[in-house]
């Protein structure tokens, strides 16, 4: 018979073949779907990414010759749309022409003749300090008024005199350096006249409240005799400093708040620009009034600003830009952002960013150089250049993500107003020029912080949880407890973060003492218990069925939780004078937040337990019986049964539940963005919140303009998200694998 059965050819139904062939197909379309799928969003999120990186690109848009009065004019500047350009010549008149073409639309005489010095307030603001050589100052600011007749846009330009009834008059001969600043509360006028004499005039503001007038009041300050020829002033953010550059590349910081004994400005420091010595080449303020940047002669290239220290306020050297050596005869400042651009006599154009310390782009734009003017269009986009013959060009500039970099995303950076450097994420602001701070160092970190006290919460439990579920308890109970824990994954994280953040972070922060009698007392109550249980006579210990003596701690557990956090006001003023959260301020030094770490590690571990134990109690339970059976056999307790020989053969499934389980805490959402005050801080304090990169997203994708540098940060944060889970998960398997190989043979 058996001889006959092998020679019987197996016959198997053509239906059945069909839902084989189908089961095969669709299982592997699925597979190669969900491949292609992780594949798809791999290149879609580098799709978003990559332009963060490109850099700065121009290209010549027109070529012609200057059509106004001098070939030289003093100042260029263009409005916002890029179109109209405004030049100020030296016998006083203010020329509207077009961009493009150079055909003069509007000439109007700003009101005074031999002009010696232009001087604009800011990068980003319209107003400007016109200076003669008679000693006079006025003040002028250049509108641009914005129609559309017949559905085409119309831009009227106009000049507009600022304080006509005011007679700026700086003194005795011209007026050769200039700054000016204007403010709600006050007009702040600096001149170094042809003498050598640098005065200050402050003009206070009072509202005169019949007419509503604006009225000055006339202060003047004197400015101290400095050594060298003044190059330039500029009036700080906040009117409290004044800057002075000399030709010989030295600086005086003088403070307009102090005089000293005879009646002069006050000088809070003295130095050097350069470091290798060389001369001052050119200079400009940064956008905001903050930072100062300086060039020299030998290719120096420098950002300073003011920096509170414990000895008061000094001026610093912030950070210096690549140049290759090469002088920078002229800076322009960005409108908008931290960005500037560079020209040197050869004609060749750099474009820089300060916070990334990044160099975008080094082009030659004017191969015979000699460079005179140049204007940037306040959306950036455009440069308008004119040397000293009338020739003029115009390029488009594109340059839309200069912010960021290496050192900007990881390493510290020393931003504007603050003490040292630094790792900060403040992606907006409410004013114009606020310096924007991607580093990704603080929400990575916060990122690993939460799975930390996660993994620190759920691991033992979930896994020492699984062990007695699958290797000790009663085949009836556990039939009952493991769906049941189950069922939590199923809880929504919406749900959990609500209850940590409205419940459990108040509940915490009110009985902190009994938390922590809670996590002490417990475990030695459950040994001491377990102790005394086996002290217990066999009659009466044999209650409880085998397997079935979890129940019997369920009240035990109970009764000592509701204990620790009955006694919480007594041990509070026992052991930490009333108060524990005040004592660990005081006398530790940690600050207490009442969203932290702590809370997210409860609530995100309450959210990773039921994952954790599923896998790892599906894993040991797998193990074949065949192995314990033999262990006990041999003599070995359950114990050394479970340690020797059920957990090595387990390894690889408990090993995929911890991984499964930190990618759910490193990738969960809703709880770390309900449960830990989202502050992007780098604090491993257990007491102080964070923000994790996920919850970063979640929280400023909604509000992030559509395809600017803060939403492809996004995009990028996602990106190093997904890496991150990716190698772990990479990892993961290999060592799954490993261990598979190594324990497979038991």
């Amino acid at each position: 018979m058996t001889r006959l059965a092998e020679h019987i050819p197996s016959y198997s139904p053509p239906w059945r073949r069909f839902k084989d062939r189908l089961a095969t197909t669709a299982i592997t379309a699925g597979g190669a779907g969900v491949l292609l799928a992780i594949l798809l969003i791999f290149f879609y999120l580098l799709y978003e990414v990559l332009p963060l990186f490109d850099n700065a690109k121009i290209e010549k848009h027109s070529e012609y010759h200057w059509s106004g009065s001098t070939k030289s004019p003093l100042y260029l500047a263009m409005e916002e749309q890029g179109e109209l350009g405004f030049a100020v010549d030296r016998q006083g008149e203010g020329h509207f022409f077009e961009v493009d073409s150079g055909v003069l639309r509007q000439s109007v005489a700003l009101g005074g003749k031999d002009l010696s010095v232009v001087a604009p307030e800011s990068p980003d603001s319209t107003l400007l300090a016109l200076g003669y050589r008679d000693g006079q100052v006025r003040l002028i600011q250049h509108e641009y008024r914005m129609t559309y007749p017949g559905g085409s846009r119309l831009i009227t330009p106009s000049i507009e005199r600022l304080y006509p009834a005011q007679a700026f008059d700086m003194g005795t001969g011209s007026v050769e350096v200039l700054a000016v600043n204007d403010s709600e509360d006050a007009l702040l006028v600096a001149a170094e006249m042809s003498d050598g004499q640098g005065v200050v005039h402050r003009y206070n503001k009072d509202v005169d409240f019949l007419t509503e007038e604006i009225v000055l009041q006339l202060e003047i300050l004197r400015i101290p005799s400095l050594p060298g020829t003044t190059e330039a002033l500029y009036i700080g953010s906040g009117q409290r400093w004044l800057y002075r550059l000399d030709s010989a590349g030295g600086y005086s910081v003088i403070d307009l708040q102090k005089t000293d004994g005879e009646g002069a400005l006050s000088i809070a420091q003295q130095g050097a620009l350069f470091e290798d010595g060389g001369s001052l080449a050119s200079h400009e303020m940064l956008l905001g009034g903050i930072s100062l940047l300086v060039a020299s002669d030998r290719g120096e290239l420098s950002q300073f600003f003011m920096v509170r220290t414990d000895q008061g306020e000094t001026f610093e050297r912030i950070r210096s830009f690549k140049t290759e050596g090469v002088s920078l005869d002229s800076l322009l400042p960005e409108h908008r952002r931290k960005g500037f651009l560079g020209l040197n006599a050869q004609g060749e154009l750099f474009i820089f960013h300060s916070t990334a310390n990044r160099t975008l782009l080094r082009e030659a734009v004017l191969p015979g150089g000699g460079t005179t003017l140049a204007a940037l269009s306040p959306r950036g986009n455009k440069l308008l250049l004119m040397n000293a013959e009338g020739a003029v060009q115009t390029w488009i500039i594109e340059n839309e993500h200069p912010d960021i970099s290496w050192s900007a995303l990881w390493q510290k950076v020393w931003y504007e107003s603050y003490e040292e450097p630094a790792y900060v994420w403040q992606s907006s602001a409410s004013n114009n020029d606020f310096e924007p701070k991607y580093s990704f160092s603080p929400l990575a970190f916060g990122t690993l912080k939460a799975a930390f006290y996660t993994m620190l919460i759920a691991a033992p439990l979930g896994i020492c949880g699984a062990i007695y579920t699958a290797y000790f308890m009663a085949a009836g109970l556990r039939r009952k407890v493991k769906p049941l824990i189950e069922l939590m994954e199923a809880l929504p994280t919406v749900i959990l973060g609500f209850l940590a953040g409205l419940w459990l972070a108040p509940f915490v922060e009110n009985y902190l003492t009994g938390v922590f009698t809670v996590l002490l007392v417990v475990p030695v109550g459950i040994l001491v218990f377990a102790f005394a249980w086996s002290r217990l006579p066999i009659s009466w210990s044999s209650w409880v069925p085998d397997g079935w003596h979890a129940a019997v701690l369920i009240p035990v557990v109970i009764v000592l939780g509701y204990t620790s956090f009955a006694c919480n006001d007594l041990m509070e003023v026992w052991l930490f004078d009333g108060d524990m959260r005040v004592w660990i301020t005081s006398e530790l030094g940690i600050s207490f937040d009442q969203r932290n770490a702590l809370i997210v590690g409860i609530a995100m571990g309450m959210a990773v337990i039921p994952t954790i134990f599923s896998i790892t109690e599906d894993a040991i339970f797998a193990v074949p019986k065949h192995l314990s059976y033999g262990s006990l056999a041999l003599g070995a307790t359950p114990w050394q049964t479970l340690v020797g020989v059920v957990l090595p053969t387990a390894s690889p499934g408990i090993f995929s539940a911890l991984m499964i389980g930190m990618g759910r805490a490193v990738g969960e959402t809703m709880i770390v963005l309900m449960a830990t005050g989202n502050t992007p801080i780098m604090d491993a304090n257990i007491f102080e919140g964070m923000r994790t990169l996920a919850a970063n997203i979640a929280v400023e994708v909604p509000e992030a303009e559509v395809d600017s540098t803060h939403y492809r940060v996004l995009f990028l944060a996602a990106f190093v998200l997904f890496l991150f889970t990716f190698v772990v998960n990479t990892a993961a398997e290999l060592i799954r694998q490993r261990l598979r190989i190594k324990y497979g043979s038991l």
